[in-house]
């Protein structure tokens, strides 16, 4: 067994790991490395399973156990999500000793199953013409109205428990991705700017209201790298990691924002609504609250990128901090 790159330091934890679940490991390979580091394992039998180490400090035991919840629930309904595998104690979540420095050197391990398909990322989307890139948005819409009835309708088990992306959560004095205003990348006049936006959004929210059909559990971060498309192209989501209570445009608006630049923005945007409302109601006000969600959105990216610094401002996060001034300016001047 052996991993390379970044994922390396932490191939003795995953062994770790790996010893405490029911998989007798042929193969392994690094999948991903963000916060949490991700394995690719296949087993004897020829089964593959992600084995994940979870980032420290992120998400308490309680909240991670509520996501495995609400992720089979999500399985049990029909959605194409990964399920949770226990280990050979019935626990899901297993502390192993990690790299990482000071109190985080330990992180919680859990494997799931392996959800074949290709990510629909910029590299897969590059390659699609106008009316696949359209198809494929339509079919996330009606993937994502189908999560939220899901939701929206679900019974959660008592004492789960998972982050808010409400008011708080998201223009808070301590917001969930961070403190956006304090990106590095503002002159004094824009943070003075986003300051004021950031006053005005509140009062929006509050306006708009929470209920129950426009806020539930969301995914929170359905950018193209967590949906999955397989061979005779239907879709599936991974990486719950940030699913949180939160507005159900909220997710449309994490479907739609890495394309604001793209020529067919328009064209993905009425897919992606055009197949949400085939499964679930959009109301007209619904609709209209979508620039300001994509606007929250592209805050909450900023607010990511500054407590990650050493991520900087590549050429995608520079075209965020430009979308977000822009909107600023147009929310302020009544859109």
């Amino acid at each position: 067994m052996s991993a390379d790159g970044p994922a390396a330091p932490y191939l003795p934890a995953a062994r770790e790991a790996l010893a405490q679940f029911p998989v007798s490991p042929r193969a392994l390979a690094t999948a991903a490395v963000s916060e949490n580091v991700s394995f690719r394992v296949t087993s004897e039998a020829g089964t593959d399973y992600v084995l994940r180490l979870h980032r420290p400090g992120y998400n308490t035991l309680e909240e991670l156990e509520s996501e495995r919840h609400w992720r089979d629930a999500l399985a049990d309904s029909g959605l194409r999500v990964q399920t949770a595998l226990a280990a050979r104690d019935g626990r899901h979540f297993v502390p192993v000793s990690t790299p990482d420095s000071g109190e985080d050197s330990w992180r919680y391990a859990s494997m799931v199953s392996w959800l074949p398909g290709e990510i629909l990322d910029d590299g897969y989307l590059a390659k699609a013409d106008g009316r696949e890139r359209q198809r494929l948005f339509s079919g996330l819409g009606a993937l994502t109205a189908r999560l939220q009835n899901q939701a929206a309708g679900w019974q959660a088990p008592e004492g789960f428990t998972r982050p808010a992306l409400d008011r708080d959560g998201l223009l808070g004095d301590r917001p969930r991705w961070g403190r956006f205003w304090e990106h590095r990348g503002f002159s004094d006049g824009e943070r003075k700017l986003v300051l004021e936006a950031r006053d005005r959004l509140r009062h929006i929210l509050d306006d708009y209201g929470a209920n129950r059909d426009n806020f539930s559990l969301i995914h929170a971060d359905l950018h193209p790298g967590n949906v999955l498309v397989d061979t005779v192209g239907e879709l599936g989501l991974i990486d719950f990691d940030d699913a949180a209570f939160g507005w159900h445009g909220y997710d449309l608006a994490s479907a739609l924002i890495e394309f604001h630049e793209d020529d067919d923005f328009e064209a993905l945007r009425e897919a992606l609504l055009t197949g949400y409302r085939e499964v679930r109601p959009l109301s007209a006000r619904d609709e209209k609250m979508l620039p300001v969600f994509l606007l929250l959105r592209g805050l909450a990216l900023l607010g990511w990128v500054h407590e990650r610094p050493e991520h900087g401002e590549d050429e995608f996060f520079g075209g965020i901090r430009g979308m977000v001034v822009e909107g600023c300016e147009r929310l302020i001047s009544g859109f």
